[in-house]
C-alpha cells in the first residue's frame, strides 16, 4: 500500500520487504503494490526510483498502452472506456519500468503509472481509495504542498478532490474490479489447492 516514506529512504524493513517481494517473484506468487507498494515492487525487480518531475495529487487521467500486458490485465474494460481513466494519485516520486515488465498505463505528467510482470502489477496510482480516505489524507494536504506556489495542473485542493469524488469513484472502481479481478486469477493458478483452502 501507500506510505509517507520514500523506498530511497535509509529504513531498515526496506531491504527485507524488497528481498521478501524478490522471493515471492522467484516462486511466482503474485505481489501487488499501490503507490509506495508499487515503487517497492519497481525496486525489488531492479528498477529505480527517482523525484517525478510533477507531484501529481487528486484526481488526473491516465492512457492505456498497446502491449500483451495491457490485454492481459483490462480486457473488455479497454474496449469499453476507450483505455482512458481518471484515477486517484497522491505522490512526488516514481517508478521505472524493470526489465521484463509493460507499462499498462501511462500519462503525459508522469509515464509510469502501472506495470506488470507477469502475475506482478505494480501502481503509482490508488486505485484503492474510497471517498472517507481522500477525505482523511486531505488533512495532510497542507503539508504535501509546501513550496508549490502556483500549484502545478496534476495537484488539485483538497475541495476539488473531494468534489470530483463521487463521479469519478464508481468508475474507477469498474478498472480496479478488472485488475484485481486478474490479479486474484493469478493467485488462483499459483498456489496448491489445499492453500486456497485455508
Amino acid at each position: 500500500m501507500g506510505g509517507p516514506m520514500s523506498v530511497n529512504d535509509p529504513l531498515p524493513w526496506i531491504a527485507k520487504l524488497c528481498a521478501l517481494i524478490g522471493d515471492a517473484v522467484r516462486q511466482n506468487i503474485p505481489v501487488i503494490g499501490h503507490c509506495l507498494g508499487g515503487q517497492l515492487i519497481s525496486k525489488a525487480l531492479g528498477g529505480n526510483i527517482t523525484r517525478s518531475a510533477y507531484k501529481e495529487i487528486g484526481w488526473g487521467r491516465v492512457r492505456a498502452e498497446n502491449n500483451d500486458s495491457a490485454d492481459r490485465w483490462l480486457g473488455d474494460w479497454r474496449q469499453k472506456t476507450g483505455g482512458l481513466a481518471e484515477v486517484f494519485q497522491w505522490h512526488g516520486e516514481t517508478f521505472s519500468i524493470p526489465r521484463g515488465a509493460q507499462r499498462i498505463f501511462g500519462n503525459a505528467f508522469c509515464a509510469n503509472q502501472m506495470f506488470a510482470q507477469g502475475p506482478h502489477l505494480a501502481m503509482q496510482c490508488h486505485v484503492e481509495i474510497s471517498a472517507e480516505m481522500i477525505a482523511a489524507w486531505c488533512a495532510a494536504w497542507p503539508d504535501e504542498v509546501k513550496g508549490l506556489d502556483p500549484l502545478p495542473p496534476t495537484v488539485q485542493t483538497a475541495q476539488q478532490m473531494l468534489a470530483d469524488a463521487p463521479p469519478r469513484l464508481d468508475a474507477m472502481r469498474q478498472l480496479a474490479d478488472q485488475l484485481y479481478t486478474v490479479w486474484i486469477g493469478g493467485l488462483n493458478s499459483a498456489l496448491p489447492p489445499a492453500a486456497l483452502k485455508d
